[in-house]
């Protein structure tokens, strides 16, 4: 009766714990950088008119996580790893990737994939709730049995699902590329890196092994893709020059951003005097508090190219950072206006107004900072930076709803509501703020039902 009562126990827990559809990674941060969410827009923009959705509907979320992977959780929106850009060796190979990610959206993978998993579970419910009822019957081997039997099942059955998948997405990816006229060999390259990688992490390329896999074997994949694309017209079309300069450009920007400062000037030594190494290493030898030579850095891109909104933000970026908030503003009201006020500089240069401690400077960073948070919403920063605008004017109750704007971005959901709810009780009835305000303090609260619900 006790080993009964044991196995019942493993059951249940077992059947608590179960679930098989994706989860959202919260661990995982999103880097925010003006250049690098152009780049990746003007990437994708050929690919999503050749796929016939609507322009500017798919949004490229780049997240900070060293491995190379890419993917779509719902929605029209594409998240890439910032270990895929460190990986690629061109902007192809990264359009290569883009265009299958865009087949998942246009499939509507995301949502067939949860019902999927929904169904994968069934089977496997199914399953516990057997070897549950043979456990109770005094049958513990035969428990075991089932349900190591209906867990294989389910399994089979969603990694089967997952594979027919990724195989055609492929296939939608190949098209897409066609239909923009960019050739495809960035992704077959792309691919070639990640079988050499499976290969050299003892992953088998045996077709037995493809069984247990969730994406097709890369073998496979490149076999059937190379078929497709080297008949293609686009196969010998050239790449773009410009477009792979700027991703040379950005992916050692971020590299010195996210690597310690001694590995980027092993990468990219003083020797290298290129756009890119100089642009690695004033962000390296500003994380190392080596500021004057971070901007000597900076100095050396902007006499190469004086107007460059990356540069004079890099240079504003600096002098912030350093406690130069006042000298930041040059760079940076001339980064904001060659950008034509981009959210991300513009928080930026509004950010500096206001670390000036100049009252004088608070009515721009105001008009700055408002004017960022109009064109993205989803910038907690700005937001914060707004509400000490508002603050410092005594006008609490926009101050509240700024604070509520970042509260609920960052899933503070007790705090957002009510910050909500008090800004909502001072603002002008029927006012934008007003009905913002009961937005902020709806989302929150319906997200604090969620997750009662789900606890």
């Amino acid at each position: 009766m006790r080993g009964r009562l044991h196995l019942l126990a493993f059951c249940l827990a077992f059947l608590a714990s179960l679930g098989f559809a994706a989860q959202p990674v919260a661990a995982q941060s999103i880097l925010r950088d003006a250049e690098t969410e152009e780049l990746l827009r003007n990437m994708l923009a050929p690919l999503v008119e050749a796929s016939e959705l609507s322009p500017g509907n798919v949004e490229v979320v780049l997240i900070n996580d060293g491995s190379i992977n890419a993917f779509v959780a719902g929605g029209q929106a594409i998240y890439v790893h910032s270990g895929l850009l460190n990986e690629a060796q061109t902007a192809n190979e990264v359009q290569g990737v883009l265009a299958h990610e865009l087949g998942h959206i246009t499939a509507g993978h995301a949502v067939r994939f949860e019902e999927r998993s929904k169904a994968a579970n069934g089977i496997s419910i199914l399953s516990l709730l057997l070897g549950v009822g043979a456990a109770l019957a005094g049958a513990g081997d035969a428990a075991m049995g089932v349900i190591a039997a209906g867990q294989q099942a389910a399994m089979g059955s969603f990694l089967s699902f997952n594979r027919n998948q990724e195989a055609s997405t492929d296939l939608a990816g190949a098209r897409y590329l066609s239909g923009a006229g960019i050739t495809g060999k960035g992704m077959i390259s792309f691919f070639e890196k990640l079988r050499g990688n499976e290969i050299r992490a003892g992953y088998s390329q045996a077709d037995e092994a493809a069984y247990a896999r969730t994406h097709p074997l890369s073998g496979d994949r490149i076999q059937t893709l190379r078929g497709l694309l080297a008949e293609d017209a686009a196969w010998d079309a050239p790449d773009d020059p410009v477009l792979q300069q700027r991703f040379v450009r950005a992916k050692a920007k971020l590299y010195g951003y996210l690597a310690e400062p001694k590995r980027t000037l092993a990468a990219f030594p003083p020797s290298d005097t290129s756009v890119p190494a100089r642009y690695a290493r004033a962000y390296a030898y500003h994380k190392d508090a080596r500021i004057d030579m971070a901007i000597a850095e900076a100095d050396a891109l902007l006499v190469a190219e004086p107007e460059n909104p990356w540069f004079l933000e890099l240079k504003g970026q600096i002098l912030l950072e350093s406690g130069r908030p006042k000298d930041s503003l040059v760079p940076l009201r001339r980064a904001t206006e060659l950008t034509r006020a981009h959210p991300l500089i513009a928080g930026l240069l509004g950010h500096a107004l206001i670390a000036t401690e100049d009252k004088a400077n608070f009515a721009e960073a105001e008009e700055v900072l408002r004017a960022s948070v109009q064109k993205d919403r989803y910038n907690p920063f700005a937001w914060y930076q707004l509400g000490v605008v508002y603050e410092a004017r005594g006008d609490i109750p926009r101050a509240r709803l700024a604070s509520a704007e970042q509260q609920v971005m960052n899933r503070l959901y007790p705090q957002a509501l009510a910050n909500a709810q008090a800004a909502e009780a001072y603002l002008p009835y029927g006012s934008p703020d007003w009905i913002r305000a009961q937005d902020v303090a709806l989302e929150a609260r319906a997200e604090l039902e969620r997750i009662k619900k789900r606890r």
